[in-house]
Protein backbone atom coordinates (compact mmCIF):
# COMPACT_ATOMS: atom_id res chain seq x y z
CA UNK A 1 0.00 0.00 0.00
CA UNK A 2 1.07 3.26 -1.03
CA UNK A 3 -1.57 5.19 1.07
CA UNK A 4 -0.12 8.61 3.32
CA UNK A 5 -2.31 10.09 5.75
CA UNK A 6 -4.06 13.23 4.32
CA UNK A 7 -2.81 16.60 4.89
CA UNK A 8 -4.88 18.59 7.77
CA UNK A 9 -6.60 22.00 6.80
CA UNK A 10 -6.72 25.14 8.71
CA UNK A 11 -4.29 25.46 11.93
CA UNK A 12 -4.61 25.69 15.41
CA UNK A 13 -6.97 29.10 16.26
CA UNK A 14 -7.86 29.36 12.44
CA UNK A 15 -10.79 27.34 11.25
CA UNK A 16 -10.75 25.46 7.94
CA UNK A 17 -13.38 26.54 4.72
CA UNK A 18 -16.05 24.11 5.15
CA UNK A 19 -15.33 22.17 2.20
CA UNK A 20 -11.78 21.81 2.88
CA UNK A 21 -12.56 20.29 6.64
CA UNK A 22 -15.42 17.92 4.27
CA UNK A 23 -12.25 16.63 1.63
CA UNK A 24 -10.18 16.02 4.55
CA UNK A 25 -12.72 13.76 6.38
CA UNK A 26 -12.63 11.96 3.74
CA UNK A 27 -9.54 11.81 3.27
CA UNK A 28 -8.99 10.68 6.93
CA UNK A 29 -11.70 7.97 6.37
CA UNK A 30 -9.58 6.39 3.65
CA UNK A 31 -6.78 6.43 5.09
CA UNK A 32 -7.83 5.05 8.13
CA UNK A 33 -9.64 2.28 6.39
CA UNK A 34 -6.49 1.04 3.94
CA UNK A 35 -4.04 2.19 7.41
CA UNK A 36 -6.41 -0.47 9.32
CA UNK A 37 -6.18 -3.09 6.94
CA UNK A 38 -2.30 -2.57 6.25
CA UNK A 39 -1.81 -3.04 10.00
CA UNK A 40 -3.57 -5.77 10.07
CA UNK A 41 -2.25 -8.01 7.31
CA UNK A 42 1.82 -6.40 8.74
CA UNK A 43 0.82 -8.27 12.33
CA UNK A 44 -0.60 -11.30 10.95
CA UNK A 45 3.16 -10.91 9.28
CA UNK A 46 5.00 -10.82 12.72
CA UNK A 47 3.46 -14.00 13.95
CA UNK A 48 3.73 -15.88 10.84
CA UNK A 49 7.20 -15.35 11.07
CA UNK A 50 7.73 -15.41 14.76
CA UNK A 51 9.17 -11.79 15.28
CA UNK A 52 7.14 -10.69 17.80
CA UNK A 53 9.72 -9.69 20.73
CA UNK A 54 11.44 -7.49 18.02
CA UNK A 55 8.76 -6.11 16.18
CA UNK A 56 5.68 -5.96 18.66
CA UNK A 57 6.65 -2.46 20.34
CA UNK A 58 6.65 -0.77 17.15
CA UNK A 59 3.43 -2.33 16.05
CA UNK A 60 1.79 -1.67 19.39
CA UNK A 61 2.62 2.05 19.25
CA UNK A 62 1.42 2.43 15.30
CA UNK A 63 -1.45 0.59 16.46
CA UNK A 64 -2.46 3.29 19.33
CA UNK A 65 -1.58 5.79 17.47
CA UNK A 66 -4.10 4.67 14.71
CA UNK A 67 -6.61 4.17 17.31
CA UNK A 68 -5.98 7.51 18.82
CA UNK A 69 -6.65 9.26 15.13
CA UNK A 70 -9.66 6.65 14.60
CA UNK A 71 -10.84 7.92 18.06
CA UNK A 72 -10.30 11.42 17.19
CA UNK A 73 -11.86 11.21 13.13
CA UNK A 74 -14.72 9.67 15.08
CA UNK A 75 -15.65 12.84 17.22
CA UNK A 76 -15.08 14.85 14.44
CA UNK A 77 -17.23 13.85 12.62
CA UNK A 78 -20.16 13.92 15.04
CA UNK A 79 -18.90 17.38 15.25
CA UNK A 80 -18.91 17.84 11.49
CA UNK A 81 -22.88 16.83 11.36
CA UNK A 82 -23.49 16.67 8.12
CA UNK A 83 -22.06 20.00 7.50
CA UNK A 84 -24.37 21.84 9.39
CA UNK A 85 -21.92 24.23 10.75
CA UNK A 86 -21.44 27.57 11.59
CA UNK A 87 -18.06 29.42 12.37
CA UNK A 88 -18.07 28.38 15.75
CA UNK A 89 -18.28 24.55 15.22
CA UNK A 90 -15.48 25.42 12.45
CA UNK A 91 -13.32 26.61 14.71
CA UNK A 92 -14.13 23.78 17.11
CA UNK A 93 -13.58 21.31 14.40
CA UNK A 94 -9.69 23.04 13.60
CA UNK A 95 -8.90 22.82 17.00
CA UNK A 96 -9.77 19.26 17.42
CA UNK A 97 -7.45 18.13 14.39
CA UNK A 98 -4.86 20.67 15.53
CA UNK A 99 -5.18 19.92 19.19
CA UNK A 100 -3.49 17.57 21.31
CA UNK A 101 -5.11 13.65 20.96
CA UNK A 102 -6.54 12.36 24.19
CA UNK A 103 -4.13 9.29 25.15
CA UNK A 104 -6.46 8.40 28.26
CA UNK A 105 -6.61 4.80 29.03
CA UNK A 106 -3.68 3.75 26.44
CA UNK A 107 -1.11 1.32 27.44
CA UNK A 108 1.57 2.16 25.29
CA UNK A 109 4.19 4.00 27.35
CA UNK A 110 5.10 5.79 24.03
CA UNK A 111 2.45 7.71 23.61
CA UNK A 112 1.34 8.34 26.89
CA UNK A 113 3.85 10.75 27.31
CA UNK A 114 3.33 12.46 24.12
CA UNK A 115 1.67 15.46 23.27
CA UNK A 116 0.87 14.71 19.50
CA UNK A 117 -2.28 16.20 17.40
CA UNK A 118 -4.41 14.42 14.65
CA UNK A 119 -1.88 15.07 11.81
CA UNK A 120 1.60 13.96 13.76
CA UNK A 121 -0.36 10.91 14.70
CA UNK A 122 -1.38 10.42 10.78
CA UNK A 123 2.74 11.23 10.36
CA UNK A 124 4.10 9.27 12.87
CA UNK A 125 1.85 6.27 12.11
CA UNK A 126 3.03 6.11 8.77
CA UNK A 127 6.56 6.15 9.55
CA UNK A 128 6.19 3.67 11.89
CA UNK A 129 4.40 1.23 9.15
CA UNK A 130 7.02 2.10 6.73
CA UNK A 131 9.72 1.11 9.14
CA UNK A 132 7.88 -2.19 9.89
CA UNK A 133 7.41 -2.93 6.53
CA UNK A 134 11.02 -2.77 5.43
CA UNK A 135 12.06 -4.80 8.77
CA UNK A 136 9.77 -7.87 7.38
CA UNK A 137 10.72 -7.35 3.98
CA UNK A 138 6.96 -6.94 2.42
CA UNK A 139 7.87 -5.19 -0.84
CA UNK A 140 6.01 -6.93 -3.29
CA UNK A 141 8.50 -6.69 -6.30
CA UNK A 142 11.21 -4.65 -8.01
CA UNK A 143 8.16 -3.13 -9.98
CA UNK A 144 6.96 -1.34 -6.28
CA UNK A 145 10.75 0.69 -5.76
CA UNK A 146 9.97 3.58 -7.63
CA UNK A 147 6.52 3.95 -5.44
CA UNK A 148 8.55 3.57 -2.60
CA UNK A 149 11.01 6.55 -3.85
CA UNK A 150 8.05 8.43 -4.24
CA UNK A 151 7.23 7.85 -0.70
CA UNK A 152 10.78 8.82 0.24
CA UNK A 153 10.33 12.24 -1.67
CA UNK A 154 6.97 13.10 0.00
CA UNK A 155 8.26 12.07 3.59
CA UNK A 156 10.98 14.67 3.31
CA UNK A 157 8.65 17.12 2.35
CA UNK A 158 7.16 16.29 5.57
CA UNK A 159 10.13 16.65 7.40
CA UNK A 160 11.16 19.81 5.78
CA UNK A 161 7.56 21.01 7.35
CA UNK A 162 8.09 19.50 10.77
CA UNK A 163 11.73 20.93 10.42
CA UNK A 164 9.69 24.47 10.81
CA UNK A 165 8.49 23.90 14.79
CA UNK A 166 12.22 22.74 15.83
CA UNK A 167 14.16 25.54 17.55
CA UNK A 168 15.96 27.88 15.62
CA UNK A 169 19.41 26.77 17.07
CA UNK A 170 18.51 22.91 15.35
CA UNK A 171 16.93 24.15 12.14
CA UNK A 172 20.55 24.02 10.83
CA UNK A 173 21.36 20.61 12.00
CA UNK A 174 17.85 19.19 10.94
CA UNK A 175 18.25 20.86 7.30
CA UNK A 176 21.41 19.47 6.62
CA UNK A 177 20.31 15.72 7.49
CA UNK A 178 17.40 15.82 5.60
CA UNK A 179 19.18 17.32 2.62
CA UNK A 180 21.71 14.02 2.88
CA UNK A 181 18.49 12.05 3.06
CA UNK A 182 17.26 13.58 -0.28
CA UNK A 183 20.17 13.65 -1.82
CA UNK A 184 20.55 9.66 -0.87
CA UNK A 185 16.93 9.55 -2.66
CA UNK A 186 18.02 11.26 -6.03
CA UNK A 187 21.06 8.83 -6.03
CA UNK A 188 19.00 5.70 -5.74
CA UNK A 189 16.61 7.13 -8.04
CA UNK A 190 19.73 7.08 -10.52
CA UNK A 191 21.15 4.14 -9.95
CA UNK A 192 17.61 2.43 -10.37
CA UNK A 193 17.38 4.13 -13.92
CA UNK A 194 20.69 2.64 -14.77
CA UNK A 195 19.40 -0.44 -13.91
CA UNK A 196 21.27 -1.19 -10.70
CA UNK A 197 20.04 -3.27 -7.36
CA UNK A 198 18.57 -0.51 -4.88
CA UNK A 199 16.60 -3.11 -2.78
CA UNK A 200 19.32 -3.34 0.24
CA UNK A 201 19.87 0.46 -0.05
CA UNK A 202 16.31 1.52 -0.30
CA UNK A 203 15.57 -0.57 2.88
CA UNK A 204 18.28 1.17 4.69
CA UNK A 205 17.06 4.67 3.58
CA UNK A 206 13.59 4.10 4.47
CA UNK A 207 14.74 2.86 8.08
CA UNK A 208 16.75 6.12 8.60
CA UNK A 209 14.18 8.66 6.93
CA UNK A 210 10.98 6.85 9.14
CA UNK A 211 13.65 7.01 11.98
CA UNK A 212 14.68 10.91 12.34
CA UNK A 213 10.94 11.67 11.27
CA UNK A 214 9.79 9.83 14.04
CA UNK A 215 12.36 11.29 16.14
CA UNK A 216 11.14 14.75 14.85
CA UNK A 217 7.73 14.26 15.78
CA UNK A 218 8.75 13.25 19.19
CA UNK A 219 11.23 15.66 19.92
CA UNK A 220 8.64 18.46 19.00
CA UNK A 221 5.75 16.94 21.51
CA UNK A 222 8.12 16.61 24.62
CA UNK A 223 9.08 20.21 23.77
CA UNK A 224 5.84 21.34 23.70
CA UNK A 225 4.74 19.22 26.96
CA UNK A 226 7.67 21.15 28.23
CA UNK A 227 6.13 24.47 27.58
CA UNK A 228 2.87 23.33 28.89
CA UNK A 229 4.32 22.41 31.75
CA UNK A 230 6.45 25.34 32.15
CA UNK A 231 3.27 27.66 31.49
CA UNK A 232 1.78 25.81 34.60
CA UNK A 233 4.46 25.74 36.85
CA UNK A 234 4.36 29.56 36.82
CA UNK A 235 0.96 29.95 36.90
CA UNK A 236 1.04 27.62 40.26
CA UNK A 237 3.77 29.68 41.30
CA UNK A 238 2.08 33.12 40.66
CA UNK A 239 -0.72 31.61 42.54
CA UNK A 240 1.02 30.50 45.71
CA UNK A 241 3.10 34.02 45.85
CA UNK A 242 -0.77 35.45 45.82
CA UNK A 243 -1.72 33.02 48.50
CA UNK A 244 1.46 33.86 50.65
CA UNK A 245 0.65 37.19 50.56
CA UNK A 246 -2.71 36.64 52.06
CA UNK A 247 -1.33 34.25 54.59
CA UNK A 248 1.13 36.57 56.15
CA UNK A 249 -1.53 39.42 55.81
CA UNK A 250 -3.87 37.28 57.90
CA UNK A 251 -1.25 36.34 60.30
CA UNK A 252 -0.69 39.89 61.27
CA UNK A 253 -4.46 40.56 62.11
CA UNK A 254 -4.94 37.40 63.97
CA UNK A 255 -1.52 38.61 66.05
CA UNK A 256 -2.52 42.46 66.56
CA UNK A 257 -6.35 40.86 67.24
CA UNK A 258 -5.94 38.35 69.53
CA UNK A 259 -3.00 37.04 72.46
CA UNK A 260 -1.58 34.52 72.22
CA UNK A 261 -1.22 34.15 68.75
CA UNK A 262 -1.93 30.49 67.96
CA UNK A 263 1.14 28.73 66.68
CA UNK A 264 0.35 28.86 62.65
CA UNK A 265 4.17 29.41 60.86
CA UNK A 266 3.41 31.09 57.81
CA UNK A 267 5.48 28.90 54.79
CA UNK A 268 8.07 30.85 52.61
CA UNK A 269 8.45 29.88 49.03
CA UNK A 270 12.35 30.91 49.53
CA UNK A 271 13.55 27.45 50.25
CA UNK A 272 12.19 26.53 46.76
CA UNK A 273 14.32 28.53 44.80
CA UNK A 274 14.08 30.03 41.73
CA UNK A 275 12.00 28.17 38.55
CA UNK A 276 14.22 25.84 37.20
CA UNK A 277 14.72 24.78 32.93
CA UNK A 278 14.59 21.55 32.62
CA UNK A 279 11.28 19.00 32.74
CA UNK A 280 12.89 16.71 34.95
CA UNK A 281 13.76 19.72 37.65
CA UNK A 282 10.37 21.46 36.52
CA UNK A 283 7.81 18.60 37.47
CA UNK A 284 10.23 18.37 41.23
CA UNK A 285 9.61 22.30 41.88
CA UNK A 286 5.75 21.69 40.42
CA UNK A 287 5.70 18.91 43.61
CA UNK A 288 7.03 20.89 45.57
CA UNK A 289 5.09 23.83 44.99
CA UNK A 290 1.89 21.74 45.86
CA UNK A 291 3.27 20.71 48.96
CA UNK A 292 4.19 24.49 49.22
CA UNK A 293 0.33 25.22 48.45
CA UNK A 294 -1.16 22.63 50.92
CA UNK A 295 1.27 23.84 53.81
CA UNK A 296 -0.41 27.12 53.00
CA UNK A 297 -3.42 25.78 53.38
CA UNK A 298 -3.43 24.72 57.02
CA UNK A 299 -1.49 27.88 58.20
CA UNK A 300 -4.73 29.73 56.61
CA UNK A 301 -7.03 27.35 58.37
CA UNK A 302 -5.60 27.93 61.85
CA UNK A 303 -5.19 31.99 61.51
CA UNK A 304 -9.15 31.44 60.04
CA UNK A 305 -10.26 29.55 62.96
CA UNK A 306 -8.63 31.99 65.69
CA UNK A 307 -10.46 34.91 64.45
CA UNK A 308 -13.52 32.97 64.41
CA UNK A 309 -13.03 31.36 68.24
CA UNK A 310 -12.74 35.33 69.08
CA UNK A 311 -15.79 36.03 67.36
CA UNK A 312 -17.37 33.11 69.17
CA UNK A 313 -16.08 34.34 73.05
CA UNK A 314 -17.14 37.16 72.20
CA UNK A 315 -20.63 36.15 71.70
CA UNK A 316 -20.43 34.85 74.98
CA UNK A 317 -21.49 38.09 76.97
CA UNK A 318 -24.37 39.08 75.40
CA UNK A 319 -25.66 35.52 75.93
CA UNK A 320 -24.44 35.89 79.31
CA UNK A 321 -26.31 39.08 80.67
CA UNK A 322 -29.45 37.92 78.48
CA UNK A 323 -29.84 35.13 80.60
CA UNK A 324 -29.14 36.93 83.66
CA UNK A 325 -32.09 39.47 82.48
CA UNK A 326 -34.48 36.48 81.92
CA UNK A 327 -33.25 35.15 85.79
CA UNK A 328 -34.09 38.80 87.14
CA UNK A 329 -29.89 39.64 88.05
CA UNK A 330 -29.41 42.08 85.05
CA UNK A 331 -28.92 44.85 87.48
CA UNK A 332 -27.12 43.16 90.03
CA UNK A 333 -24.09 45.31 91.12
CA UNK A 334 -21.75 41.93 90.18
CA UNK A 335 -23.00 41.22 87.23
CA UNK A 336 -22.81 44.62 85.73
CA UNK A 337 -19.03 45.13 87.54
CA UNK A 338 -17.97 42.21 85.94
CA UNK A 339 -20.06 42.84 82.37
CA UNK A 340 -18.02 46.55 82.31
CA UNK A 341 -14.48 44.49 83.24
CA UNK A 342 -15.22 41.88 80.10
CA UNK A 343 -16.21 45.10 77.89
CA UNK A 344 -13.37 46.53 78.57
CA UNK A 345 -11.33 43.53 77.76
CA UNK A 346 -13.04 42.88 74.33
CA UNK A 347 -12.25 46.38 73.01
CA UNK A 348 -8.20 45.71 74.22
CA UNK A 349 -6.01 44.53 71.09
CA UNK A 350 -4.57 41.93 70.92
CA UNK A 351 -7.50 40.33 73.03
CA UNK A 352 -6.18 38.85 75.93
CA UNK A 353 -8.21 35.73 75.31
CA UNK A 354 -7.38 33.63 77.82
CA UNK A 355 -8.09 36.10 80.52
CA UNK A 356 -11.59 36.89 78.62
CA UNK A 357 -12.47 33.35 78.99
CA UNK A 358 -11.71 33.48 82.92
CA UNK A 359 -13.99 36.42 83.33
CA UNK A 360 -16.62 35.30 81.10
CA UNK A 361 -16.35 32.08 83.34
CA UNK A 362 -16.41 33.83 86.55
CA UNK A 363 -19.82 36.05 84.97
CA UNK A 364 -21.56 32.64 84.16
CA UNK A 365 -20.05 30.99 88.02
CA UNK A 366 -21.80 34.22 89.73
CA UNK A 367 -24.90 34.14 88.22
CA UNK A 368 -25.32 30.57 89.24
CA UNK A 369 -24.34 31.24 92.24
CA UNK A 370 -27.47 34.15 92.43
CA UNK A 371 -29.69 32.25 90.94
CA UNK A 372 -29.08 29.48 92.83
CA UNK A 373 -29.46 31.26 96.40
CA UNK A 374 -32.97 33.12 94.91
CA UNK A 375 -33.96 29.97 95.00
Amino acid sequence: MSTTSPAAPGQLGVAARPTEVLEYLGQLDRWLTERRAELDSLDEQILATGRQAELTSDMALAMALWQAAKTRANLLLTSWDSGRVGQQELERLSAMIWGRLDTTGVEVSQLQSMTVSLPEAGRLCDALVAQLRTRLNTDPGAEQQQIRLRQLRAQAERIRDQIKLEPPAMVAAASAKVDALAARVDELTDKRGRGGDIAGLLGSLEMDAARFERDLIVGSAQRREARDLLAKTREQLARAESNQRAVTALAARVAAAVSPTPAAVVPQLTPLGPLPNTPAALHDYALALTRFERELDQAHGRLTQALTEVDATAALLPALQAKAAQHGFADHPDLVELAQLIERRLAQRPLAKPVLQQLLATYSAQLDYLDGGAR
